[in-house]
C-alpha cells in the first residue's frame, strides 16, 4: 500500500485543496474530520492539521488529542491547526486586534530549518484568521514573521512538528507548494511514487481480488468518472460487466448515438437503452427544478433496474463516485450538517441488492482524467464539459417537452461545435445554452417574428465551486448568435449570462 499523509479536517473551506496539493506531488494523502478519525494506518508518514472557521477559545471548539502522532510521524498544523499546538501547549492565542486576512510578506524566515529551505524571505502568503498566536509556549521555536503577525511559523523543539498561520495550499500564497514539498518530501521522506499508472496497477488488481468471478453492472452516462470507472473495471474482469447507457431524451444532439459508439470501440459490454418517452412522460406538467430533478431520476432508476433484472447472479451496482463526493458526505460537525449526500448513489443499491464498488473514490476530478490518459480513453469523453445529471432537463425553463428539447439540441450543437472550431472549449470550464420560458418580437426579412429567447453561458473555474464568467470574444459571439438563429428558425434573440458563482450557481436550475 502506498505511503499515506493523513489530513486532519476542523471544518476549513481550504481542506480539499491542501489534499490536491500534496496529491500534486505524486504522494497519497486522506482527508478525515477530526471526529471520524480512522485507526492510524501503519503506512502512514505524516500529519497535517487543517484550518477552522472557529476558534480554539471558543467552548465547543473542535479538539483532539494528538499524543498518538506527534514526535511518532512529522505534524504540520495550518492556521487553527497552529493555534490548536499552541493552545494545548498552553502558549497564548488571542483575537486579533484586526482580522489578518489577505496578503502578507515572510519578512523574517529561518531558513536553516527543513520546512522553509529553497524559500525566498520576503515572499507573499494568504493569512485567513480572526486569532493570532501572541505567545509561543516555552517549548517552541519562532521560525518566521511577518510585519503583523509576530509567530508565523514555528517548531516544537525536539520533534518534527511544525505550525504556520498562514495558508500554503492557496494560490496566494506564492511559495506554497515549496512549503507542502518540503514538508511532505524533505521532512516526512515520502517516495512520490503514487502515480496515475501505480493507481492503474494496484486497482486494478485490487478490483480482481474483490469481484473475483462475480457479475458488476455499471450505468454509464458518457461523463469522464462514469467511463473511467468502467475502463478500470473491464481491464479487471473484462465480460463479466455488464454497461448499461440510458439514452434520457435529455442529451446533447447527437450524443446518445456518438458516445455508445466510443463505448463500443473501447471494447466495453455496453447495452444502450432508447427510453426518452419514458423520461418525456414523467415531466409532463412539472416545472420546479426539483421536481424536475425528481421525476429524471425516479424514472433512470426503474430503467436501470428493469434492464439490470435482465442480466442474471449480477452482484456488484458499481458508480463512478469520485473523492469530493464522499469527503463532503462527512460533516465535522456529524450527519446534520452534511454539505450533501453521496449524490450517485440515488438510491440503486438499496433498490437492486447489490453490493457497491467505487474505484475511484479516492481520486479528484483531475486525477480521474489523469488516469483516463493512462488508460487511454480517447479525448471526447476525457476532455468533456461536466454535463448535469437530468441534462437538458435543467436547461429548459419551465416544463420540458420533446420539442423544447430538439430545439435547444439545436441551438447548443452550434454553440459548442464554434466553440471547439475557434479552439475556446479547452480554455472554458463548461458552457450551456438555457431556453428560457418568454419569447421576444423580432424582424426576419420584413416580417415581424415572436419566437424564443436562449441564453448562452461559459464559465471559467479550477473545481466549480467558484466560476467566473468567460470573457468571450466579441466577434466570436456575434457570430454565433448569427449562427443560432439563422439555423434555428424557433429562437430570434441571443442573450450571453455575466454572472460570476457565487451569487449565482453555473446551471440556471
Amino acid at each position: 500500500m502506498s505511503e499515506q499523509i493523513l489530513i486532519i479536517d476542523f471544518g476549513s473551506q481550504y481542506t480539499q485543496l491542501i489534499a490536491r496539493r500534496v496529491r500534486e506531488l505524486n504522494v497519497y494523502c486522506e482527508i478525515h474530520p477530526f471526529n471520524h478519525l480512522p485507526e492510524k494506518p501503519e503506512n502512514l508518514k505524516g500529519v497535517i492539521l487543517s484550518g477552522s472557521p472557529c476558534s480554539v477559545r471558543d467552548e465547543n471548539a473542535p479538539n483532539l488529542d494528538l499524543n498518538p502522532y506527534r514526535g511518532e510521524v512529522p505534524v504540520l498544523g495550518v492556521c487553527y491547526g497552529a493555534q490548536l499546538l499552541v493552545h494545548q501547549n498552553d502558549g497564548i492565542v488571542t483575537p486579533s486586534e484586526i482580522r489578518e486576512y489577505g496578503r502578507a510578506r515572510l519578512e523574517k524566515m529561518d531558513q536553516h530549518y527543513d520546512l522553509l529551505k529553497e524559500m525566498t524571505l520576503g515572499n507573499q502568503v494568504w493569512m485567513s484568521h480572526g486569532d493570532t498566536i501572541s505567545k509561543l509556549p516555552s517549548s517552541f521555536t519562532n521560525i518566521a514573521s511577518t510585519a503583523d503577525v509576530a509567530n508565523a511559523a514555528f517548531k516544537l523543539n525536539g520533534e518534527e512538528t511544525y505550525g504556520i498561520q498562514f495558508h500554503p495550499e492557496v494560490t496566494h500564497t506564492e511559495e506554497g507548494k515549496t512549503l507542502l514539498r518540503n514538508f511532505v518530501v524533505h521532512i516526512c521522506g515520502c517516495e512520490q511514487d503514487w502515480t496515475p499508472d501505480i493507481f492503474v496497477e494496484s486497482t486494478v488488481e485490487d478490483l480482481r481480488n474483490k469481484l473475483g468471478n462475480d457479475k458488476v453492472v455499471l450505468g454509464l452516462s458518457g461523463g469522464v468518472d462514469s467511463s473511467v470507472a468502467a475502463v478500470l473495471i473491464h481491464q479487471a474482469i473484462g465480460k463479466n460487466l455488464y454497461c448499461i447507457f440510458v439514452d434520457n431524451g435529455l442529451l446533447r444532439k447527437n450524443e446518445f448515438e456518438e458516445v455508445l459508439h466510443s463505448y463500443k470501440d473501447m471494447g466495453l459490454n455496453v447495452k444502450g437503452v432508447d427510453a426518452k418517452n419514458a423520461f418525456y412522460a414523467a415531466l409532463e406538467g412539472c416545472v420546479d427544478p426539483e421536481d424536475k430533478r425528481k421525476a429524471i431520476g425516479k424514472t433512470f432508476i426503474d430503467i436501470f433496474d428493469e434492464e439490470s433484472h435482465k442480466i442474471q447472479d449480477v452482484k456488484w451496482l458499481a458508480q463512478g463516485t469520485i473523492y469530493p463526493d464522499v469527503i463532503e458526505s462527512v460533516s465535522v460537525n456529524g450527519p446534520s450538517a452534511t454539505i450533501k449526500s453521496h449524490h450517485n448513489v440515488g438510491g440503486l443499491p438499496e433498490k437492486m441488492n447489490l453490493k457497491v464498488v467505487e474505484p475511484l473514490n479516492t481520486l479528484f476530478k483531475d486525477e480521474v482524467r489523469r488516469v483516463g490518459r493512462t488508460l487511454e480513453i480517447p479525448d471526447n469523453i476525457l476532455n468533456r464539459h461536466p454535463f448535469p445529471g437530468p441534462g437538458l432537463g435543467i436547461r429548459i425553463i419551465g416544463e420540458v417537452t420533446a420539442e423544447k428539447v430538439r430545439i435547444l439540441q439545436n441551438v447548443d450543437y452550434i454553440f459548442i461545435n464554434g466553440l471547439k472550431e475557434r479552439g475556446h472549449y479547452d480554455q472554458v470550464w463548461q458552457a450551456l445554452a438555457v431556453l428560457l420560458p418568454i419569447q421576444s418580437v423580432g424582424v426576419m426579412g420584413d416580417e415581424r417574428t415572436y419566437e424564443n429567447v436562449v441564453a448562452l453561458r461559459a464559465v471559467s473555474s479550477v473545481d466549480g465551486m467558484t466560476a467566473d464568467w468567460s470573457k468571450l470574444p466579441y466577434d466570436f459571439l456575434a457570430d454565433i448568435s448569427n449562427k443560432i438563429i439563422n439555423n434555428v428558425k424557433e429562437v430570434n434573440r441571443i442573450v450571453y449570462d455575466i454572472s460570476s458563482k457565487p451569487p449565482a450557481t453555473i446551471e440556471w436550475e
